[in-house]
């Protein structure tokens, strides 16, 4: 199916987090391979996670602490947590665990629910807990080993219980947290809101969720399939986001095609509404095989990451991780 085959390229060990996923996702090479435990340790050692770290406060957060997300933007503490969960960082790390433990202390509500905003107390101020930014502080945190912490499963918890996935209904919820920030929580569903707190509850183990993530898990497949992946569900002809045609790495709050497709076919979806959103995935390699970074803030980040408009290890690794899944 592939113009070419891109692996050899993907397995360039100048990018440790994109040989070890690679080694791990497309290969299916075992946790206990040689190769997969020093790919791992690579991700440590060189690359981009240790220069990230080299930037990080004895505190456990980069720039100001109490610009963990909004004045920081790109290159807060919350930001910098999703780019290390994404390059696959070690969550045993002492670094790792004090910025777990920095953004849990200042952006996390007792609810569960993540803030934009610390209370002046600490924790995060409930007016400003938005769906994405709980989203993808849960995944993070999961993927970097905290899933046994009591503070994330509430955050799990928030997400099952008070998550959207209706689509612009004319009476939509009241009461808190509806009632804040009408882009977030009004009106229509956030899809963004939808795709990172499902992003988060895929991340859990399928012998972990509990009834309710996996009610809120089938809720939100379904929610993403009515609008065919990227189109509009009461006019199935328009494009939802045209935005979300181009692909990049990494994405914060942002979304697109490859990202969602990634957590459906993680979960193992198979659905012929799905189909054309595969097809288009499949129509953007190149003639090596390999996908174009079209649409990332590069220069924004901590530490750079792949450049526009050329070939991007991360999309790619994305895209075949998608196209083995989906085709077996």
């Amino acid at each position: 199916m592939l113009n070419e085959c891109p692996v050899e390229w993907l397995l360039e060990k100048e990018n440790p987090s994109v040989r070890y996923f690679t080694l791990a996702d497309i290969l299916g090479k075992t946790a206990d391979s040689q190769e997969v435990i020093e790919a791992k340790r690579g991700i440590m050692r060189d690359g981009l996670v240790p220069r990230i770290l080299e930037k990080q406060n004895p505190g456990g957060y980069w720039g100001k602490p109490e610009d963990f997300y909004m004045r920081s933007k790109f290159k807060g503490t919350a930001w910098t947590l999703i780019l290390l969960a994404w390059l696959g960082a070690d969550g045993e790390d002492p670094r790792i665990r004090k910025a777990c433990e920095f953004i849990l202390d200042s952006s996390r509500h007792s609810s569960g629910g993540f803030a934009y905003k610390g209370a002046g107390e600490g924790g995060g101020d409930t007016k400003y807990i938005i769906p994405c930014l709980t989203g993808n502080m849960a995944w993070s945190l999961i993927k970097l080993g905290c899933l046994g912490d009591s503070r994330v499963k509430e955050s799990i918890d928030f997400i099952a219980r008070y998550q959207r996935f209706d689509d612009s209904v004319k009476v939509p919820p009241r009461g808190w947290p509806y009632d804040n920030l009408e882009k977030c929580w009004g009106r229509h569903t956030c899809h963004m809101g939808v795709v990172k707190s499902l992003k988060a509850l895929a991340a859990i183990p399928e012998d972990k969720r509990s009834t309710a993530v996996k009610a809120a898990i089938d809720e939100g497949m379904e929610y993403l399939l009515k609008h065919h992946i990227f189109k509009r569900s009461h006019n199935l002809s328009k494009v939802s986001k045209p935005e979300w045609l181009h692909f990049g790495f990494p994405l914060m709050y942002e979304t697109n095609v490859l990202e969602i497709l990634d957590i459906m076919t993680g979960l193992e979806y198979h659905d012929e509404r799905m189909q054309e959103a595969v097809d288009l995935v499949m129509s953007k390699q190149d003639r090596n095989g390999r996908w174009i970074q079209d649409n990332a803030r590069s220069g924004r980040y901590i530490v750079g990451v792949e450049r526009n408009g050329l070939p991007g290890k991360w999309v790619t690794l994305q895209a075949l991780r998608v196209l083995r899944s989906y085709y077996g």
